[in-house]
């Protein structure tokens, strides 16, 4: 009886142990412990993205990277990198690029094969655009344009001495200061800019591989000098965007589209003209109006006489008119001057101000043209001229409502100080 009694308790001591371990076991699962019974899957390998450049895996090649060299072409380039001048025929006729538009301080990138043979060539045209060449069996060309992100941003400033220090002092991009200049032209002379005059602007502004292409769009700008404000608010009409006022006035005047009454454009606007007396190439940074001596010559807007002389070995009797901060045009190989014009003198749109003659290097009667943007010349022939009519009547409710939400977000933008 001792012996029955004896195995049934160790059999009672059995169950106990076997249902404490099945207990252990399933506290054991249920907080997160491994059942080493399942296989152990290890992580997926995850595999980098390859570092591309212009689309092209950069581990994969040498790179070598240059700028093109003054008076330097595709295919002096090109032959250092052992390109037949069968293939860099191939190039020339392709429609993709005009090879002969290569201009020196460009860069260009050159990716090699591990034997150094050049497997892409890219040219870029400027920030945004390249065109890449592709070279191995055949040889040809593409053109692309790098990923550009447009942001919206806000600036404000207080002038100490001048537009342009104010922007870089606050850490913004100069061409800023060169777009408001532009827009404020005929309304403010930013070079008499006073002390504490300040701006706040809603811009627009490119970037590529995060450095910016200069490329800016104004939305909205206040600038508020010598204690009146002026606002600039661009707004289609007619199918073209220009600024007005908060009045709903045009910021700009026209300007003429010739300064005389000709008979032929003789010469135009280039950067390598053969000249008819020196006989040599050099630029020529104006546009030549034929005409007979004595035609009158005017002002094409209003200005002031900045420059009035002769200047024997080049432009003869000439005149130069600054119209405003951005603009200026200038006269030259004058038979004389009319009545009453000196440096100083004020002028208006269609004043006669001299007469077209041949003096100075000239081969005939001729009135040589010349416009000034910021100091540079353009060509006076692509000068834009905006519309001057104010916001019709029609348009107002569309503009007031744009010009109050964007006058409100201008008042909030707090103004950075020095």
């Amino acid at each position: 009886m001792r012996k029955i009694k004896n195995i049934t308790l160790w059999a009672i001591v059995g169950v106990i142990a076997v249902s404490g371990a099945i207990f252990g076991v399933r506290k054991f699962l249920l907080s997160g412990g491994v059942d080493y019974a399942e296989p152990v899957v290890p992580d997926a390998l995850v595999i980098p993205e390859p570092v591309l450049k212009f689309g092209v895996p950069v581990d994969s090649f040498i790179i070598q990277e240059d700028a093109v060299r003054n008076r330097e072409s595709l295919s002096d380039i090109l032959h250092r990198y052992g390109i037949t001048q069968a293939a860099i025929a191939t190039i020339a006729s392709d429609s993709v690029f005009n090879v002969r538009r290569l201009l020196a301080g460009h860069n260009y990138f050159a990716f090699l094969n591990g034997d150094s043979t050049l497997a892409y060539f890219i040219y870029e045209i400027d920030k945004v655009d390249y065109v890449m060449y592709h070279f191995g069996d055949s040889v040809w060309s593409t053109r692309h344009q790098k990923p550009v992100d447009r942001r919206q941003l806000t600036a404000s400033g207080t002038i100490s001495s001048s537009l342009w220090n104010a922007m870089k002092d606050n850490g913004l991009n100069p061409q800023l200061a060169l777009d408001m200049s532009d827009i404020y032209a005929w309304a403010i002379d930013f070079f008499g800019i006073q002390k504490d005059d300040s701006f706040r602007v809603i811009y627009e502004e490119s970037f590529v591989d995060s450095v910016s292409t200069n490329n800016i769009n104004i939305l909205a700008c206040l600038f508020e000098h010598a204690g009146t404000a002026y606002f600039a608010f661009p707004f289609e009409q007619d199918s073209v965007v220009s600024y007005y006022d908060h009045n709903g006035q045009s910021l700009k005047k026209a300007f003429l589209k010739a300064p005389l009454q000709y008979s032929r454009i003789s010469s135009f606007f280039s950067n390598s003209r053969y000249h008819p007396v020196l006989k040599y190439y050099r630029p020529h940074h104006g546009i030549d109006y034929a005409a007979p001596a004595g035609t009158p010559v005017v002002s094409i807007g209003d200005g002031l006489v900045v420059a009035k002389a002769y200047q024997a070995g080049g432009g003869g009797n000439y005149l130069k008119i600054k119209h405003n901060s951005v603009y200026m045009t200038s006269y030259m190989h004058l038979r004389g001057f009319a009545k009453g014009i000196a440096v100083g003198t004020r002028v208006r749109q269609g004043q006669e101000i001299g007469y077209v003659g041949s003096t100075g290097l000239a081969t005939g009667p001729h009135l040589d043209f010349r416009v000034y943007r910021d100091g540079k010349p353009i060509n006076p022939l692509k000068l834009e001229s905006p519309p001057v009519e104010p916001v019709s009547e029609a348009n107002m409710p569309q503009f007031t409502a744009l010009r109050d939400s964007l006058t409100t977000l201008l008042k909030n933008i707090e103004i950075i100080t020095q």
